[in-house]
Protein backbone atom coordinates (compact mmCIF):
# COMPACT_ATOMS: atom_id res chain seq x y z
CA UNK A 1 0.00 0.00 0.00
CA UNK A 2 1.64 3.07 -1.62
CA UNK A 3 1.33 6.13 1.07
CA UNK A 4 1.34 9.54 0.38
CA UNK A 5 2.73 12.69 1.93
CA UNK A 6 2.01 15.90 0.74
CA UNK A 7 3.87 19.40 2.20
CA UNK A 8 4.55 22.86 1.41
CA UNK A 9 0.64 24.26 2.00
CA UNK A 10 0.50 27.78 3.27
CA UNK A 11 -0.56 31.01 3.45
CA UNK A 12 0.52 33.75 0.49
CA UNK A 13 -0.22 36.86 -0.69
CA UNK A 14 -1.74 37.24 -4.59
CA UNK A 15 0.50 36.52 -7.35
CA UNK A 16 3.16 34.81 -5.23
CA UNK A 17 4.01 31.22 -5.60
CA UNK A 18 4.34 28.29 -3.73
CA UNK A 19 5.45 24.64 -4.39
CA UNK A 20 3.80 21.60 -2.85
CA UNK A 21 5.97 18.18 -2.63
CA UNK A 22 4.09 14.61 -2.42
CA UNK A 23 6.44 12.17 -1.42
CA UNK A 24 5.64 8.50 -1.67
CA UNK A 25 6.50 5.47 0.89
CA UNK A 26 7.69 3.19 -2.13
CA UNK A 27 9.62 2.83 -5.26
CA UNK A 28 6.70 1.11 -6.86
CA UNK A 29 5.25 4.94 -7.62
CA UNK A 30 7.89 5.79 -10.16
CA UNK A 31 5.05 3.30 -12.29
CA UNK A 32 2.17 5.27 -11.27
CA UNK A 33 0.76 8.02 -12.56
CA UNK A 34 0.63 11.18 -9.95
CA UNK A 35 -1.83 13.87 -10.02
CA UNK A 36 -2.72 16.77 -7.70
CA UNK A 37 -6.24 17.75 -7.16
CA UNK A 38 -7.85 20.58 -5.24
CA UNK A 39 -10.79 21.19 -2.78
CA UNK A 40 -12.60 24.37 -1.62
CA UNK A 41 -15.05 24.73 0.66
CA UNK A 42 -18.62 23.93 -0.23
CA UNK A 43 -16.97 22.80 -3.68
CA UNK A 44 -16.05 19.10 -5.49
CA UNK A 45 -12.76 18.12 -5.37
CA UNK A 46 -11.13 19.08 -9.22
CA UNK A 47 -8.04 18.09 -11.21
CA UNK A 48 -5.62 20.17 -11.19
CA UNK A 49 -2.38 18.64 -13.01
CA UNK A 50 -1.11 15.15 -13.67
CA UNK A 51 1.70 13.34 -14.62
CA UNK A 52 2.13 10.32 -16.46
CA UNK A 53 5.00 8.17 -15.10
CA UNK A 54 7.83 6.27 -16.30
CA UNK A 55 6.44 3.37 -17.91
CA UNK A 56 3.44 5.03 -20.24
CA UNK A 57 3.74 8.29 -21.98
CA UNK A 58 7.16 9.24 -20.25
CA UNK A 59 6.32 12.19 -18.45
CA UNK A 60 3.33 13.41 -20.24
CA UNK A 61 1.65 16.16 -18.26
CA UNK A 62 -1.70 17.62 -18.31
CA UNK A 63 -3.42 20.69 -16.85
CA UNK A 64 -6.58 22.41 -15.40
CA UNK A 65 -6.81 25.29 -17.77
CA UNK A 66 -7.55 27.67 -14.63
CA UNK A 67 -3.88 26.71 -13.89
CA UNK A 68 -2.42 26.13 -17.63
CA UNK A 69 0.68 28.44 -17.37
CA UNK A 70 1.15 29.06 -13.85
CA UNK A 71 1.32 25.62 -12.42
CA UNK A 72 3.53 23.35 -13.69
CA UNK A 73 4.34 19.47 -12.13
CA UNK A 74 6.99 17.72 -12.01
CA UNK A 75 8.57 14.41 -10.78
CA UNK A 76 11.50 13.22 -9.31
CA UNK A 77 11.64 9.33 -9.73
CA UNK A 78 14.78 9.12 -7.46
CA UNK A 79 13.23 10.36 -4.58
CA UNK A 80 9.79 9.03 -4.86
CA UNK A 81 8.42 12.27 -4.71
CA UNK A 82 5.99 14.89 -7.26
CA UNK A 83 6.19 18.55 -7.23
CA UNK A 84 3.47 21.27 -7.62
CA UNK A 85 4.79 24.71 -8.54
CA UNK A 86 2.54 27.06 -7.99
CA UNK A 87 3.01 30.99 -9.09
CA UNK A 88 0.85 33.93 -9.78
CA UNK A 89 -1.81 32.79 -6.98
CA UNK A 90 -4.73 34.06 -7.05
CA UNK A 91 -7.63 34.55 -4.66
CA UNK A 92 -9.36 31.14 -6.32
CA UNK A 93 -6.84 28.87 -6.01
CA UNK A 94 -7.24 29.02 -2.32
CA UNK A 95 -8.16 25.04 -1.35
CA UNK A 96 -6.62 21.85 0.43
CA UNK A 97 -4.56 20.46 -2.46
CA UNK A 98 -4.31 16.26 -2.57
CA UNK A 99 -1.57 14.58 -4.12
CA UNK A 100 -2.83 10.98 -5.80
CA UNK A 101 -1.48 7.94 -7.75
CA UNK A 102 -3.12 5.44 -9.95
CA UNK A 103 -2.08 2.38 -11.66
CA UNK A 104 -1.91 3.43 -15.27
CA UNK A 105 -2.09 6.81 -17.69
CA UNK A 106 -3.04 10.02 -17.02
CA UNK A 107 -6.64 10.74 -15.95
CA UNK A 108 -8.30 13.90 -14.88
CA UNK A 109 -11.00 11.83 -12.53
CA UNK A 110 -10.54 11.71 -9.12
CA UNK A 111 -12.35 8.16 -9.03
CA UNK A 112 -9.73 7.19 -10.89
CA UNK A 113 -7.15 7.30 -8.47
CA UNK A 114 -6.28 4.82 -6.28
CA UNK A 115 -4.11 6.38 -3.56
CA UNK A 116 -4.67 9.94 -1.77
CA UNK A 117 -2.24 11.79 0.44
CA UNK A 118 -4.08 13.57 3.36
CA UNK A 119 -4.07 17.01 2.16
CA UNK A 120 -1.90 20.35 2.71
CA UNK A 121 -3.82 23.44 2.89
CA UNK A 122 -3.11 26.72 0.64
CA UNK A 123 -4.65 30.16 1.02
CA UNK A 124 -3.98 33.28 -0.98
CA UNK A 125 -5.21 36.17 0.73
CA UNK A 126 -5.45 39.53 -0.89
Amino acid sequence: QVQLVESGGGLVQTGGSLKLSCVASEPTFNSYAMGWFRQAPGKEREFVAGIAGIAVHRFFTLYADSVKGRFFISRDNAKNTVYLQMNSLKLEDTAIYYCAGRIGGNSRAPEEYNYWGQGTQVTVSS
